[in-house]
C-alpha cells in the first residue's frame, strides 16, 4: 500500500484491484499468485484502516478482487475504523460489502460502518498471556510513545510521568519502562533515564519472546492500547494518556467500556476518574466470546467415522494429496 499512498482512495482501489487481478509487478506477483489459493482472507483487528491512512482501504479492495477470482471467503474482526473522513470518497455503508462477517471493537466504528459489535482480537490469547513472563513485576509500569500523536503531547506525557515516578520512588516502589514499538517508545525513556535505571528498561524483544510480566498489584501509565488491554485484564490499575484525539481516545474508550476502571488523561487534564476494575472479573467471559466468534468463522470439521462415507472420502482425499 505504500506506493499507493499519494493516490485518492478511488484511484488507489483501482490500482490495487488491477494488480491483484492482472499482476504485472515483480514486487508482488509471487505473493499475489499464492493469495489466489487461500480459502479465506481475514483482516485481523487493529486500528490501521481509517481516514488517517486512506491508502489502507486498498487492502479491502484487494480482498474483494481475490474473492471475485477464487471465491475466497472474506472476514474482518476486532477492527478500529475511527477516525472516518466523512469528506472522503469512502462509502461507510458499503465498505464491507462482500464480506461474510465483519466486526469492530468500538461503538463508533460499529455505528459508522454498520458492522457487528466485537472486541479486540488480542482477547484470543489474553488468558494465556497472564503469568507467561516470570520477570519480577514492577510497581509502576510506564510506556509513552512518540508516534501517531498530537503536537505538544510528548512533553506533557513526560511531565506527568516524572510526577508519577517521583511519587512511586518516594514510597519505595520500583519503576520499569516497557517498550511496545522499538525506537518510538525509547524517546520518552531517554528523557526519564535520570529517574529510571537502564536495567529497568524492558525492550520489545523481551516482551515478544517471554510476554508481559503482569500482576494485579501493578500501576500503569501508558499511551499504548494493548498494554491497557492486557494489564487491565490482569487486574492492574492505571492511567491512559491520550496521544491523539479522534484516534487513541476511541481505542482506549473501548477498553474503558469493558470495565478496565482506568483513568484517562488528555492535554486538557483528567477526562475520566478511575473506577473499579471489572474487566479482570469478566476476562473468562470475554475470552469465551472471542473464541466463539473464531469458532463461527472457522468451525472444527466433523470427526471422521472410520467406516462411514465421510471418513472414506477424507481418507481418499489425503491419499491423493500425498500420492499414495
Amino acid at each position: 500500500m505504500a506506493d499507493s499512498a499519494g493516490l485518492a482512495p478511488a484511484d488507489m482501489d483501482a490500482r490495487v484491484t488491477d494488480l491483484v487481478k492482472n499482476l504485472g509487478s515483480p514486487h508482488y506477483d509471487l505473493g499475489l499468485l499464492r493469495l489466489r489459493q487461500a480459502g479465506s482472507l481475514h483482516l485481523l483487528g487493529g486500528g490501521y484502516i481509517n481516514g488517517m491512512w486512506p491508502q489502507h482501504y486498498g487492502l479491502i479492495a484487494g480482498m474483494r478482487a481475490v474473492r471475485e477470482m477464487s471465491g475466497a471467503r472474506l472476514f474482518a474482526t476486532g477492527l478500529g475504523l475511527m477516525p472516518f473522513d466523512e469528506q472522503g470518497s469512502i462509502d461507510a455503508d458499503s465498505l464491507f460489502n462482500g464480506f461474510e462477517y465483519a466486526s469492530a471493537r468500538d461503538d463508533a466504528s460499529v455505528r459508522t460502518f454498520g458492522v457487528g459489535p466485537g472486541i479486540d482480537d488480542a482477547f484470543l490469547g489474553a488468558s494465556a498471556e497472564m503469568g507467561r513472563n516470570s520477570l519480577a513485576a514492577s510497581s509502576l509500569c510506564i510506556c509513552i510513545q512518540n508516534d501517531t500523536s498530537d503536537d505538544g503531547y510528548l512533553d506533557q506525557a513526560v511531565a506527568l510521568a516524572r510526577e508519577r515516578i517521583a511519587t512511586a520512588t518516594a514510597a519505595g516502589r520500583s519503576v520499569h519502562y516497557f517498550e511496545a514499538i522499538p525506537g518510538s517508545d525509547r524517546t520518552a525513556f531517554e528523557q526519564l533515564r535520570d529517574l529510571i535505571p537502564e536495567e529497568n528498561f524492558i525492550p520489545f524483544s523481551e516482551i515478544w519472546l517471554n510476554g508481559l510480566p503482569l500482576t494485579a498489584s501493578q500501576e500503569w501509565l501508558t499511551t499504548r492500547f494493548h498494554f491497557h488491554v492486557l494489564a487491565a485484564a490482569a487486574g492492574a490499575t492505571g492511567t491512559v494518556i491520550g496521544a491523539k484525539a479522534g484516534y487513541y481516545d476511541v481505542k482506549h474508550q473501548s477498553v474503558l467500556d469493558l470495565g478496565s476502571g482506568w483513568s484517562y488523561v488528555d492535554a486538557g487534564g483528567i477526562v475520566s476518574a478511575p473506577t473499579s476494575n471489572t474487566l479482570r472479573l469478566n476476562l473468562p467471559a470475554l475470552v469465551a466470546r472471542k473464541l466463539a466468534e473464531a469458532g463461527k468463522l472457522y468451525p472444527e470439521p466433523p470427526p471422521a467415522q472410520v467406516d462411514g462415507s465421510l471418513g472414506k472420502s477424507l481418507l481418499r482425499s489425503v491419499k491423493r494429496r500425498i500420492g499414495a
